[in-house]
């Protein structure tokens, strides 16, 4: 375990001070300007606040809650491989009665075979994937990766410190772009974009369901020589960075700062809806990787906020969920395990068009 402090914890009343400072500010330029979607609404910073709370219990009580899961280290971790595999011999199975019952055109057969499918393929998918992450999390644990790398340890000094930083600022670059590009990572991430406002308490709208992902490990630096408590380090520094640009009320920094670093302009485009903005700007301190990798987009339009199809609800339980359930829903209706998969690690936008497909077709929806 780590001893390093939790500096976005520490950093707790500066965020009420600051939302504050904010609230006044925006509330001045309104009074002159009119209303912009900077503004803070009540109900809306109301849920922001809320996640943000649901984000720190939640690291300390999911894991604890799927440790018994863990295939190789939990008493169920068997138990869960087995009905993972258990439910996908079914599902396959009734796949195959469905389509020759069709071709037959025995109908009543087809439809008991469909329903079977359609329980046994979400039982797959749900149990396959708990297995997956729990495994995942138990290998890339900090302490585990550190028994590995503490031969080549850099210590905590000033340079050990910034060149985790930086590295965990790589990191987190690919790691949120996969939030994006892949289904159910996104349904981790989307939480943080349902906002249709942005400000400082849209920052803390955070994740609760971490423990579903399968992220590149930042442990992995612990690999590298870097201690723990420096990495944790890394992550409190990396996180309060990310804290300040979401804002409307700082336009844009001096060009050669733009040029290098993630700024509330740069972050205001990769919070919009609008179809040149989707998925572009994904770095946290630095935006350098985004122009690295061909995923910089420079904000030139009004942005508009929230996702491209919003939920319409402050509720925090069905924020935290409806992309799950969404995704649920579609593994449940579909016919075939490269189309259940395909709607769990494809893009959201992969689900869209599969949609679009079917209705073209003539044939039912999720």
């Amino acid at each position: 375990m780590s001893d390093a402090v939790d500096l976005t914890v520490v950093a707790i009343p500066g965020y009420f001070a600051s939302m504050r400072a904010e609230y006044l500010a925006l509330k001045k330029r309104a009074a002159t300007q009119g209303p912009s979607r900077g503004d803070y609404e009540r109900l809306d910073t109301k849920t922001s606040l809320l996640m943000g709370v649901g984000s720190l219990i939640a690291p300390l009580v999911l894991p604890r809650l799927l440790k018994p899961c863990t295939p190789g280290k939990g008493k169920f971790g068997k138990a869960l491989v087995g009905a993972a595999v258990g439910a996908t011999a079914v599902t396959t199975i009734a796949d195959a009665v469905a389509r020759r019952a069709e071709r037959q055109q025995e109908r009543e057969r087809a439809r008991t075979a469909r329903k079977v499918a359609e329980v046994s393929g979400v039982a797959a998918v749900v149990t396959g994937g708990l297995a997956v992450t729990t495994w995942w999390a138990s290998v890339t644990s900090p302490g585990r990766l550190w028994e590995k790398g503490q031969k080549r340890d850099k210590g905590t000094g000033p340079f050990a410190v910034l060149a985790a930083i930086i590295g965990w600022d790589f990191i987190y670059y690919w790691s949120h772009r996969m939030q994006h590009e892949s289904r159910y990572m996104w349904a981790i991430h989307v939480v943080h974009h349902s906002s249709e406002r942005y400000n400082l308490s849209t920052a803390l709208r955070q994740p609760v369901a971490d423990a579903f992902g399968t992220f590149i490990p930042y442990s992995s630096l612990c690999l590298l020589g870097f201690r723990p408590e420096v990495v944790e380090t890394a992550r409190g520094v990396n996180l309060l960075y990310q804290y300040w640009i979401h804002t409307e009320t700082i336009r844009a920094l001096p060009p050669k700062a733009e040029q290098v670093l993630n700024t509330p302009s740069h972050h205001r485009v990769h919070h919009g809806s609008n179809q040149q903005y989707l998925d572009r700007n994904h770095g946290s301190i630095l935006i350098i990787w985004d122009r690295l990798f061909g995923t910089f987009e420079p904000e030139d339009e009004e942005v508009v906020y929230g996702l491209t199809k919003n939920i319409d609800t402050y509720a925090p339980l069905r924020v935290a969920t409806h992309e799950y359930r969404d995704i649920l829903r579609d593994v449940a209706r579909s016919t075939t395990w490269r189309e259940r998969l395909s709607y769990v690690v494809h893009g959201p936008g992969w689900a869209y068009d599969r949609h679009r497909e079917l209705e073209s077709a003539g044939q039912p929806t999720p």
